[in-house]
């Protein structure tokens, strides 16, 4: 069976926990932050995890993490 080609944005925004969960980084803390206060900042920095229904998805794009 052929390699298969690692999803290139997906290497860059998931990983994988021990026990195969998906992590992720929280969206809209790229720029536009003075609107945001300091509360919801701080929120968006913490990881979380990817939803259920997306995890066999995310995990066909990153096969060998």
């Amino acid at each position: 069976m052929p390699k298969l080609k690692t999803h290139s944005g997906a290497k860059k925004r998931f990983n994988l926990t021990k026990t195969g969960k998906v992590k992720r980084a929280h969206a809209y803390k790229s720029h536009i932050l003075t609107k945001k206060d300091a509360k919801r900042c701080r929120r968006l920095r913490s990881e979380t995890y990817a939803d259920t229904t997306n995890v066999a998805t995310i995990k066909k794009m990153i096969p060998y993490k």
